[in-house]
């Protein structure tokens, strides 16, 4: 039986991808996403009320990218996915959680760049939700986070210096910083496992389009990273606790 919560969030999710779109498009390069009245960019036309509403906007519209679609029914699937997991405040939770990482990874596959305006705030948000499930886990996963951070900057200390280049970037660090206040020390490995798997998932179907990646390529490390997360979240680790 679908709830209240459920009904809530599963309308609010296109509003919610409408607004991930104009973050994916305006936040990399530190435009005003935020307080800026809707306009398309294209020409700086202010919004009509048509246009402010998902999917109805693009249908009308027929713009030729097709991102603020995906992302409008991706944020649906996601909630969908999120009900169909957990309820209660957690599904909330999970939404909001389920719909900054599609954020990160769209923005990372991108530009290759893991906004600190989305990053920093997964910290405080995940040790917040860790103590409302179990408040004696909140110092475990406070020091998850730090560990994944601290690790994070020793490992790309180590391989620039090795390499003479850069390997792993800032954001990642704080990206896995966030996954680690959120998942737990348990989890941010199979995270990280499940990230693994999905990048070579990706390099190997580029090389079989004829687009092999170079060692010096950049890969969207935060992209896979975020889907790990949030396959974890929902799933839980590979190896379970107790």
């Amino acid at each position: 039986m679908i709830d209240s919560t459920t009904i809530m969030l599963t309308a609010t999710a296109p509003f919610v991808g409408s607004f991930i779109s104009v973050l994916v498009v305006r936040l990399p390069p530190a435009r005003e996403a935020f307080w800026r009245r809707s306009q398309r960019d294209a020409c700086g036309k202010r919004l009509s009320l048509v246009d402010l509403f998902p999917i109805v906007s693009w249908m009308w519209h027929r713009p030729i990218s097709r991102l603020p679609l995906a992302l409008e029914i991706a944020a649906i699937a996601m909630a969908l996915w999120a009900a169909s997991e957990t309820s209660g405040w957690i599904l909330l939770a999970t939404c909001i959680l389920g719909w900054l990482l599609l954020t990160l990874a769209v923005i990372d596959f991108r530009t290759f760049l893991l906004p600190d305006e989305l990053t920093l705030p997964m910290i405080p948000a995940g040790l917040y939700v860790a103590y409302r499930i179990e408040p004696s886990s909140l110092l475990v996963h406070a020091l998850a986070a730090l560990m994944c951070f601290v690790g994070s900057v020793v490992l790309a200390f180590a391989y620039r210096r090795l390499r003479g280049r850069e390997g792993l970037g800032l954001g990642d660090a704080k990206l896995l910083a966030g996954l680690g206040a959120w998942l737990g020390p348990l989890g941010v490995p199979s995270a990280i496992l499940f990230a693994a798997v999905l990048g070579l998932a990706f390099v190997l179907y580029r090389s079989l389009r004829g687009h092999p990646i170079a060692l010096s390529d950049k890969i969207p490390l935060g992209t896979f990273l975020a889907a790990g997360g949030w396959l974890v979240w929902l799933y839980g680790p590979l190896i379970p606790s107790g």
